[in-house]
């Protein structure tokens, strides 16, 4: 089955008939650095946001933090389409904690991880290798759970993490950001003080991708590596359900030696069609199936959602690879629209 408001790099699959949500939440104190994530009510709140957005999409509220994970007038967190894609197809859904600050009130797998460290000293996830290594435990049995999963994360500052480990293995396609005006220079300035701390090469970030994590990435990346590892065994299809997060997750497999033949990425079209990333030359390089969702936001009634449209958060808690199993599924953009905006009013009060 396929839908008009998800375009394909190839011929969707679809979900089967066994399939599975996971968000894999975490923190890195990257994210601390003035003016690099807007993904919290403030930088301050940044840490927050993982735990707000498991919690929104399980009871539609939160519950342990003190601010919702969002800008005050800006745009919702994608927890909420997110929500409503799991709601409307009743898809079953699992977080996995790889290095929370603050723990959701919501149950979760936990790998013991630790949250991700400042990228600018070149140290930033020393536990990786033990993180990939209980992720893949985890994997091999939830591969024996499902035949489709999609994974998702939420990490405020990943972004900025994910350029120093797209950057290190020698990829130059940008990265998106919650923000309107993507913080580009700030990133860059981050990402090579941390290489230069890490004297890590784009050499030694191919020969052990798990050791370029551990200097400049964070938490979340061996977690979902070592669930797809874990998984490789299964018959199983994966989608990635992210941003420019999940374009680095994929090429850290490749260079892992994992199969990546029945992997595709999802994301939306406010990633797509980010300039601040070569969205043809990511296509044209991982040579995996991409799914781009438009949930309609455009001709939303409520401001927050229209948001979107002008550039703001686009992404996140894998709400485009929701969506995507939803249009699969048979649930259309305007059953999703009216879905997300009933959420969101909610969540606001309304």
């Amino acid at each position: 089955m396929s839908s008009n408001w998800i375009t394909s790099t190839e011929t969707p699959e679809d979900c089967r008939s066994n399939p599975l949500f996971l968000c894999v939440l975490s923190n890195t104190d990257t994210c601390r650095i003035p003016n690099i994530s807007a993904a919290g009510a403030t930088t301050e709140l940044n840490d927050y946001t993982p735990a707000g957005d498991a919690e929104i999409v399980v009871y539609g509220s939160t519950r342990s933090v003190p601010e919702l994970p969002m800008k005050p007038d800006g745009a919702p967190t994608p927890a909420v389409m997110t929500r409503a894609a799991l709601q409307l197809t009743g898809i079953p859904y699992l977080f996995v904690n790889s290095g929370l600050r603050i723990v959701p009130d919501v149950p979760a797998i936990d790998l013991g991880a630790l949250p991700g460290r400042d990228i600018r000293y070149g140290d930033a996830v020393p536990d990786a290798n033990a993180i990939y290594e209980s992720a893949t435990q985890i994997g091999l049995q939830l591969g024996k759970l499902s035949d489709f999963i999609i994974i998702g994360e939420s990490i405020p500052g990943g972004t900025t993490t994910v350029l120093g480990i797209l950057t290190a293995l020698g990829y130059d396609y940008g990265v998106s950001s919650s923000y309107m005006k993507n913080p580009l220079d700030i990133k860059r300035a981050v990402v090579r003080q941390g290489i230069d701390a890490s004297g890590l090469t784009t050499g030694k970030a191919h020969a052990d991708p798990l050791r370029a994590i551990a200097a400049i990435g964070d938490p979340m990346m061996p977690a979902v590596a070592g669930l797809i590892r874990g998984m490789a065994s299964s018959d199983l299809g994966i989608v990635l359900a992210g941003g420019t997060q999940m374009i680095a997750v994929f090429m850290i497999l490749a260079h892992l030696g994992i199969d990546t033949s029945r992997i595709s990425i999802a994301t939306t079209k406010y990633v797509s069609q980010d300039p601040s990333i070569d969205f043809d030359a990511v296509i044209r390089d991982l040579g995996c199936p991409i799914h781009v969702v438009d949930p309609g936001f455009a001709g939303s009634r409520m401001a927050g959602l229209r948001k979107y449209e002008a550039g703001e958060v686009k992404e996140g808690v894998g709400a485009g690879g929701a969506m995507y199993a939803a249009g699969m599924l048979g649930i259309t953009q305007g059953e999703m629209l009216g879905a997300v905006e009933a959420i969101y009013e909610e969540l606001m009060g309304g």
